[in-house]
């Protein structure tokens, strides 16, 4: 019955998802221009105060090199949850600035842990990464079933790219639904980095 329900669960994300991309090559309905595929987001970005934030965020899976990533692993440090497609022409223009944001904010206490979804073949992702030279990682989420880990009713990604920044204790204090640069990166990432715990 759970297998059933998750089934289910898994087939009605896809749905979403699949009603949801952007088709066709006219850029004010794919917002891509020519390069249309991905789920194009609101562009809005929330903040959520750190009284009023859910409980902290458990995913666990394999990376594009088949090794486990747990996130409760990251707990005490900052973490960006960055969801991208190989496919999207949004995560390719902002993946340069994500790692440069990586690297300056790295020794702040920051991490980054991507989540690959909806490539179906794991070297178009591990192309990706070496292309834009990231060095985190990132999950291998082939069918987006680890999207639907997130708790119901939270701040959960619901565009690709989404991108959430988790506190200390692994709860989503911000979500962004829309590409990001690394200046916008930084502006919703430094008051979280600044919180004392």
């Amino acid at each position: 019955m759970t297998r059933r329900r998750s089934l289910l669960a898994l087939a009605a994300l896809s749905g979403v998802l699949m009603l949801s991309a952007c088709s066709g090559s006219n850029a004010a309905e794919t917002g891509g221009g020519s390069d249309s595929g991905y789920v194009a987001g609101t562009g809005e970005s929330v903040s959520v105060p750190a009284a009023q934030r859910g409980a902290a965020i458990n995913l666990t899976g394999k990376d594009l090199n088949g090794k486990a990533i747990d996130l409760s692993s990251y707990r005490g440090k900052v973490v960006v949850l960055n969801v991208w497609g190989s496919w999207c022409g949004p995560c390719r223009a902002e993946a340069d600035d994500f790692e440069q944001v990586f690297t300056a904010d790295q020794a702040k206490g920051v991490e980054f842990v991507g989540i690959n979804t909806r490539d179906t073949q794991i070297d178009q992702a591990q192309q990706f990464v070496a292309a834009h030279k990231l060095t985190y990682p990132s999950f291998y989420d082939e069918d987006g079933s680890l999207l639907l880990q997130f708790p119901k009713g939270s701040l959960n990604p619901q565009a690709i790219p989404s991108t959430l920044i988790l506190d200390r204790q692994g709860r989503i204090a911000v979500r962004a639904l829309q590409p990001l640069t690394s200046d916008q990166l930084s502006k919703i990432l430094d008051p979280v980095i600044a919180e004392k715990s």
